[in-house]
């Protein structure tokens, strides 16, 4: 009697909301919210708090701050849902935009980080939060990430900054997975994906958790693994050896079960630590994927 009960109790953690919960920590943000941050190569502090409408605003105790990128804050429509955005400018363009899709936790704040090493770069950024998170409306849920990843691709595109520009998807961990689907729904709209620490299923990833049930009880809403042989476009597998978030054997499956062109890169690093470290060696190989 009593392992019938684990076993449905187990069951009701693994699927619908439960598993939301277990796998999706939004964090909010509100007009009041700050952050600072110590740069030590200038030796300032560099704060952030918002103006109206959500609009960041960063800047030094004593000295301008020159990021070298422009931020336009914006918001737009999932569902009945507003999401907020950030489309991140460089002062030089390389003519290619990056269709951010970030991980499992977090807001904007925490992720726009990992993309300035390609703002450095010259590329264009378009970085928004899944309901939630950050400024965005909404319930976390797996539904409405799949359908907050769609409602923002549309939203970009149709954006003047990026008319005429090369378009990647790219994402990490949550937004890895998503990126295999979002960018095979649009693959006649984008020249690659990047799939960087992204777990190449719910099920596999749940079972690395919760071994054996998780593959019994856990619904399979949208698998990437199952989409990706449909992507014609280049793909770019990017996963660490030492990822202790998402085991290094999700981004092997993933790869497998894509078609050519692909490639893999294996890094050395933390989970979704590649912009921070390897970022001209992948920016070389989305190049590489443009021709």
């Amino acid at each position: 009697m009593f392992r019938w009960l684990v076993i449905c109790t187990l069951s009701l953690l693994l699927s619908g909301c439960a598993f939301n919960k277990l796998f999706l920590f939004p964090f909010e943000l509100n007009e009041d919210s700050t952050f600072t941050q110590y740069e030590s190569d200038v030796n300032d502090t560099l704060r952030l708090n918002f103006k109206e409408n959500a609009t960041p605003n960063f800047y030094f105790e004593e000295r301008e701050y020159n990021p070298g990128y422009t931020i336009r804050n914006d918001f737009f429509k999932s569902g009945d849902r507003d999401l907020n955005a950030w489309i991140m400018i460089p002062d030089s363009s390389n003519g290619t935009t990056l269709f951010f899709l970030h991980g499992n936790a977090g807001n904007v704040v925490y992720q726009y980080q990992l993309m300035e090493p390609y703002l450095e770069r010259g590329y264009k950024v378009f970085l928004f939060d899944y309901s939630e998170f950050g400024f965005s409306e909404g319930k976390a849920t797996r539904k409405n990430v799949l359908e907050d990843g769609h409602s923002a691709f549309q939203y970009m595109k149709q954006q003047e900054e990026f008319q005429g520009d090369n378009i990647i998807v790219y994402g990490q961990s949550l937004g890895g997975h998503l990126a295999a689907v979002i960018g095979t729904a649009y693959q006649d709209e984008i020249e690659g994906v990047v799939i960087e620490g992204g777990f190449s299923s719910h099920k596999d990833i749940a079972s690395d958790r919760v071994p054996v049930l998780a593959r019994i009880f856990v619904r399979e809403m949208y698998s990437g693994k199952k989409v990706i042989n449909e992507l014609e476009k280049p793909l770019l597998v990017v996963h660490s050896i030492n990822d202790k978030t998402v085991p290094f054997s999700n981004g092997a499956e993933m790869y497998r079960n894509a078609t050519e062109p692909k490639s893999f890169y294996a890094i050395d690093s933390c989970h979704i630590c590649g912009p921070l470290y390897y970022a001209d060696s992948i920016s070389f190989k989305m190049q590489k994927m443009l021709e």
